[in-house]
């Protein structure tokens, strides 16, 4: 007897029976199984209580399924419950992945109650659904599950179709677990049908595929099954030698299911040795772990058969009829045609050791008719393996033929289009070459035209800058020239006296002065335009500055009984250039006299933001509306207004203001109302350390 593998999580069946013991979730040991199901039944019930659980969500489903099969051989009810529910709600929701696993736990129940052709219909549903989807691993699984139920039925042909076909698709896959499971199970239907020479064949594909793997655990499996071939061929010393070793890992890991069944197998040698009292104490250890941690009628119906015979051969034939009677209840109930066959063989025995000729007559016909069935049945399904194995060689050998006349083809159209592209690539490659002359030639026109351009906006700029300048000095400067030219000619050539003259000092005064201040500006214009503003920051105090310009201007602004009130805080130290802030207070401060009417007030102060200064310019003049509030800034435009006194202006003041605060790090802004005034907001960076470095 040796157990057929039925998924990659080390789960097992018999050779003789398919005793099916694991599934996809099923775990290396019942102690395992157990700690995973305590596990699941506390996730389950968290998840439950929790405050927006709801039965439909995929993580719910998907611990029932886990459950379910963590409840197999343990509850086959609770199993079969919970597996119907996680169905349902993968069918509400249309959740494929649990549709599938569902279907495949109801399909392991129904294939442990014996009912195949029911487990055959469900396994079919879910390989259908798993194929649609293009799931291989669950296809494969179902494929070995569905593969097992054949088995059971007697049609050992199709069971081996199907593991031969998840041979390829595991091939396909690189799902080396489920190759060492779909080649052991084929070995063990040849070991069932007494060819154990093919069963080896495949059993050193299974060796060599687990080596691969490194696995000691699936190497114990498979050395307990092959113990199982070699007691059926009457080699005792390989079964024994395969034994030992499996049931040392298995006891070193713990491993209960496994455990049991070699238990099983280590007494079966010695029962077909005749060494009852080791078979017997083998058994023992067997059917112990049964009771306490095994729910598997298939299993123990061949250990029930092997106690039965151990009693036999001790004479102690009441304990030998209890268990065959055992074992013959449970074969019926899952209709296991072997099973009851070996159980009526040590019935009929036993009831003619105890000279009941009738009872003894009625196993012994029931034992005949079973056995001349299946060994007519088992006749049969060994020529049709046979002619299975030929027919799936033939077909492959069919499709690699016709699968090399295809790569024939294809190798000639190869041939004829790596011509064409080799074609190709000459004239791509002569294309190509002149794509790159032309591209050359069309980057160094295009940089040329770049230059062209760049040079056109330059000359655009100076002539803009010509047209200005000569506008500002034939505009702004000629006029108060001319007439200071006038008054003197008028002066020298005695039209006027020196009375009359004198006259004119202040109002010549008051001109040259615009004239100094226009000239002024202009050259730091100049200089801006065609040099840049050249940055040389340093520690300065900004109430100095303040305080020169109020001085400077204060004649001018009590010409127009102007009030400056200079509220600047004590000593701000600022981070700036000199010279840059001299000039942007100084035009601010005389844009304020200038707009603001006689009797007016001008106010200038500072505030301290963060790490910067920001300096205000208030006045009580006339203001200005929006349009002019941006404008003013713009170093394209040439804003010359009149004072309240017709005081004139070059028009760049503002812009020179704005491009040097904006070189000394700050912003400048106005705010203004029509008729009420105007203020000019400014921002310095406060010199925070003594020797603060320059930028």
């Amino acid at each position: 007897m040796s157990l057929i593998k039925f998924t990659p999580k080390l789960c097992h069946f018999s050779a003789k029976h398919f005793l099916l013991s694991c599934a996809v979730f099923c775990v290396f040991s019942i102690q395992a199984q157990q700690n995973k199901k305590d596990s699941l039944v506390f996730k389950l019930k968290h998840l439950e209580t929790t405050n927006r659980f709801n039965p439909k969500d995929t993580t719910h489903i998907k611990l029932l399924v886990n459950l379910a099969f963590s409840y197999r051989y343990v509850n086959n009810d609770s199993a079969y419950a919970i597996s119907k529910r996680a169905l349902q709600l993968s069918e509400a929701i249309n959740f494929d992945y649990g549709k599938i696993n569902a279907l495949e736990a109801l399909g392991n129940y129904y294939s442990d109650q014996g009912n195949g052709e029911k487990s055959m219909k469900i396994f079919k549903e879910a390989l259908q659904l798993a194929r649609e989807i293009g799931n291989q691993s669950a296809e494969l699984n179902i494929i070995n599950g569905l593969a097992h139920v054949y088995s059971y039925e007697g049609n050992y042909a199709e069971a081996l179709n199907l593991y031969l076909k998840g041979i390829d698709i595991a091939k396909q896959s690189g799902n080396k677990d489920m190759l060492s499971i779909l080649n052991e199970n084929i070995a063990t239907l040849y070991a069932d049908q007494k060819d154990f020479k093919n069963a080896l064949v495949f059993y050193d594909t299974v060796q060599a595929v687990n080596r691969e793997l490194g696995n000691e655990i699936i190497h114990a499996e498979t050395q307990s099954n092959m113990a199982s071939l070699y007691k059926d061929a009457k080699n005792f010393e390989h079964a024994m030698f395969n034994i030992n070793k499996s049931i040392s890992t298995f006891e070193q890991h713990k491993i209960y299911d496994w455990l049991a069944y070699a238990y099983e197998v280590k007494g079966s040698i010695y029962l077909e040795q005749k060494k009852y009292q080791w078979a017997l104490y083998w058994y023992d250890q067997s059917n112990m772990l049964h009771k306490e941690h095994l729910q598997d009628d298939r299993e123990k119906i061949q250990l029930m058969n092997g106690m039965a015979k151990v009693y036999l051969g001790l004479g102690r034939d009441s304990l030998s009829m209890e268990y065959a009677n055992e074992g013959l209840r449970l074969s019926k109930k899952i209709n296991s045609i072997q099973g009851q066959i070996d159980c009526s063989e040590t019935l009929y025995k036993l009831h003619k050791n105890g000279e009941d000729n009738v009872a003894a007559l009625a196993y012994l016909e029931s034992f005949k008719k079973l056995s001349d069935s299946l060994f007519k049945d088992k006749n049969k399904q060994s020529l049709a393996l046979l002619e299975t194995k030929m027919e799936y060689q033939q077909e492959k050998r069919a499709l690699i033929a016709a699968n090399d006349m295809a790569l024939a083809k294809q190798r000639n159209y190869i041939y004829f289009a790596v011509i064409i592209l080799l074609i190709l690539s000459v004239i791509i490659f002569v294309v190509r070459r002149n794509e790159k002359v032309l591209k050359r030639l069309n980057k160094e026109l295009k940089e040329k035209s770049v230059v062209v351009s760049e040079r056109e906006a330059e000359l655009n700029e100076i002539n803009r800058t010509k047209t200005k300048l000569f506008s500002i000095i034939g505009h702004d400067l000629r006029g108060p020239i001319g007439a200071l030219q006038g008054i003197l000619k008028l002066f020298t050539d005695g039209e006027i006296g020196k009375d009359e003259f004198l006259s004119f000092i202040p109002k010549l005064k008051s001109d040259v002065e615009n004239i100094s201040f226009a000239l002024n500006n202009l050259l730091s214009w100049g200089q801006t335009q065609l040099n840049g503003v050249a940055t040389k920051p340093k520690r300065i105090s900004l109430d100095k500055i303040v305080s020169a310009n109020v001085q400077l201007l204060s004649e001018v602004a009590a010409g127009k009984t102007i009030k400056i009130m200079n509220q600047m805080p004590e000593n701000p130290q600022i981070w700036a250039d000199q010279h840059h802030i001299d000039i942007i207070v100084r035009n601010l401060l005389s844009n304020a006299i200038k707009f603001t009417p006689d009797n007016g007030l001008v106010t200038i102060e500072a505030e301290e933001k963060r790490n910067m200064w920001q300096v205000m310019i208030r006045d009580t003049g006339i203001g200005m509306n929006k349009e002019i509030q941006k404008k003013i800034f713009e170093d394209t435009t040439n804003i010359t207004t009149y004072g309240t006194n017709n005081e004139r202006g070059t028009g760049l003041g503002l812009s020179l203001c704005k491009e040097m605060i904006l070189k000394n790090k700050g912003e400048i802004w106005v705010e203004s109302v029509l008729r009420k005034g105007t203020t000019f907001f400014f921002t310095v960076p406060k010199a925070e350390k003594k020797y603060q470095r320059a930028s």
